[in-house]
């Protein structure tokens, strides 16, 4: 004594089947954390083998999170010589179970990982290919020359253009103080000759 009801759950994949584990008892602090402790790492353990088992083992353990806490709040327990408490043992992260565990773990972290790095990592190659698409089949724009946009503002597709065709859209102009004319648009960095100069477009009338 002191002891609360506690409820401890564990679990177990089976590849195709699984087992819902429970330990129910009124324990003391030092016997819940000991039966907490190794419903824990059996199931780091064993819980994790089976597709649905994956999904069900995270949710397990977090639970156990709740009963750790409650099992926490009671005092030291005070027993007779003759009866003592179940001995806790090592921390769950400091027993063999622990390092096993890095192994799903990590199998169940890494997709979470790698689809934000992948999209992320999409993105800028998506960019980079505009990027080099321009690079490799236009000139770069030149200040004084004309241009022609093949494409929208979003997507920009900027070519150079003789300023006496019918194609010429903009004049190449330099933005002044930072900026570009009022009713000017800005060429995107790629069309410049080192691919960090700002360019202005001025609209022209044919």
């Amino acid at each position: 004594m002191p002891a609360a009801p506690v409820t401890v759950r564990g679990h177990q994949g089976m590849v195709v089947l699984m087992r819902f584990l429970r330990r129910r008892a009124v324990l003391c602090r030092t016997c819940g954390l000991a039966v907490f402790r190794q419903m824990q790492a059996d199931t780091l353990v064993r819980g994790w083998w089976g597709p649905l088992s994956m999904l069900v083992t995270p949710v397990t353990l977090l639970v156990n999170l709740g009963a750790l806490a409650r099992i926490r709040r009671l005092p030291a327990p005070a027993t007779a010589a003759w009866r003592p408490p179940l001995d806790p043992g090592r921390p769950v992260l400091r027993r063999p179970a622990g390092l096993v565990a890095l192994v799903p773990l990590g199998v169940l972290v890494a997709p979470l990982i790698a689809v934000p790095v992948l999209l992320l990592a999409g993105g800028s190659t998506e960019g980079s290919g505009v990027h080099y698409h321009h690079r490799k089949n236009f000139a770069p724009l030149a200040v004084g020359a004309c241009a022609h946009n093949d494409g929208d503002w979003t997507n920009q597709d900027l070519r150079n253009v003789p300023c006496d065709s019918e194609d010429a859209q903009f004049l190449v102009t330099e933005p002044r103080n930072g900026y570009c004319a009022t009713g000017d648009y800005m060429a995107r960095l790629e069309y410049s000759v080192n691919g960090r100069t700002t360019l202005c477009l001025h609209p022209v009338e044919n």
